[in-house]
C-alpha cells in the first residue's frame, strides 16, 4: 500500500484502487471478527435482561439508584444476567446492582474519545470499535429491554429495538420504559403526530412498549417471557 495515510489513520492523499481494496478488506475482516466475538459472548447468557440509560447520571440520583436496585432484583428474583452498554451512569448502576447481588453482570462497551469508560462492576464483557456491531449485540442479547432516562444514544437504541420488533426482525419481547415523567411526553408525541395525525405508525405499534414506574410490574413482565432458543 502506498503511503497515503498518516499516523492517525486519516487519508492524506488520493488512494489507488489497490489501496482502497486493501483498506476495505481489512475493515471487513475487523468487523466480522467483532461480530463473531460478540455472538460468542452473548450466547453464554440465554437468560438475560438488557438495561439502557444515560451515561451521565451520577451515583445517588433517583435514576442511578433505581437502576441499581432493579438490576439486583432481576438477579435475585429471576436469576437472570444483566447486560448493559458497559459505561458509566445508569449502565454502571445496573452492572453494580447485578454484581452486588451476586449475579452475572455483562458490559458491552464502546471505545469513545471521551465520556464512555468501562465501569468497574462487570463480571464479563467486551469492548467494541464499531457502534453498529455493538447495537446488533445489544439487540439480540436479551429476554427484555429496560430503558431508563437517557440521551441520544438511549433513544437511538430504543427506536432501533422497537423497529426490529415491529418489522419482525427479532422476536417480540417486553420493551419497558421505566419512568413516566421522562417517557410519557415522548409517547404523547408519537401518539399525537406519528399515529393520529400522520398515520405513520399503527395502533399495534403503540403497544410495542410499556411505560411504568412499578418495578414489581417489570419483574412480572420478564417472568412471562420464554427463554430464547440457542
Amino acid at each position: 500500500m502506498t503511503n497515503n495515510i498518516n499516523g492517525n489513520g486519516y487519508i492524506i492523499s488520493p488512494l489507488t484502487k489497490e489501496d482502497a481494496h486493501q483498506i476495505v478488506s481489512a475493515r471487513i475482516e475487523r468487523i466480522n471478527a467483532e461480530f463473531k466475538a460478540a455472538f460468542e459472548l452473548i450466547k453464554n447468557y440465554p437468560r438475560s435482561v438488557s438495561i439502557f440509560g444515560s451515561a451521565r447520571v451520577e451515583e445517588g440520583s433517583i435514576h442511578y439508584e433505581r437502576a441499581r436496585s432493579l438490576a439486583a432484583r432481576i438477579v435475585k428474583d429471576l436469576g437472570y444476567a444483566v447486560i448493559t452498554g458497559g459505561g458509566g451512569g445508569i449502565m454502571e448502576a445496573a452492572n453494580r446492582g447485578a454484581r452486588e447481588a451476586g449475579g452475572q453482570s455483562v458490559g458491552l462497551n464502546i471505545r469513545l474519545p471521551k465520556e464512555q469508560q468501562k465501569n468497574a462492576y462487570t463480571t464479563d464483557g467486551m469492548e467494541f470499535s464499531y457502534f453498529f456491531v455493538r447495537k446488533v449485540a445489544l439487540s439480540f442479547a436479551a429476554e427484555a429491554y429496560i430503558f431508563l432516562p437517557g440521551g441520544f444514544g438511549t433513544l437511538d437504541e430504543f427506536f432501533e429495538i422497537t423497529t426490529l420488533i415491529q418489522t419482525h426482525k427479532i422476536r417480540r419481547v417486553p420493551i419497558i420504559l421505566a419512568g413516566r415523567d421522562y417517557w410519557e411526553e415522548m409517547h404523547d408525541f408519537l401518539f399525537r403526530n406519528a399515529y393520529r395525525t400522520e398515520h405513520a405508525i399503527g395502533k399495534e405499534d403503540m403497544e410495542l412498549y410499556t411505560i411504568t414506574d412499578d418495578d414489581n410490574d417489570i419483574i412480572e413482565m420478564i417472568k412471562k417471557v420464554p427463554i430464547k432458543p440457542h
